[in-house]
């Protein structure tokens, strides 16, 4: 049985910026960046730019300061 998110932390529902202020926590945990990807994208329905956006606040602003100097 999956679970599935309520409409509400859907993209889109009042409280969809709870989630995204979750997933930051969520991204900085220890574990596989891959599978953190993968819940991220495909259980909590989050965009590539949501991804990107909460683990470059996850590293502190660490991802755009890697794609700057590559």
């Amino acid at each position: 049985m999956t679970k599935q998110l309520k409409k509400e932390f859907l993209p889109g529902g009042s409280k969809r910026q709870y989630i995204l202020d979750k997933a930051v926590d969520y991204l900085k945990s220890p574990g596989l960046q891959s599978n953190k990807h993968m819940f991220c994208i495909d259980i909590l329905k989050m965009t590539e730019t949501e991804y990107l956006e909460a683990l470059n606040k996850a590293t502190n602003g660490g991802v755009v300061e890697a794609a700057l100097w590559n």
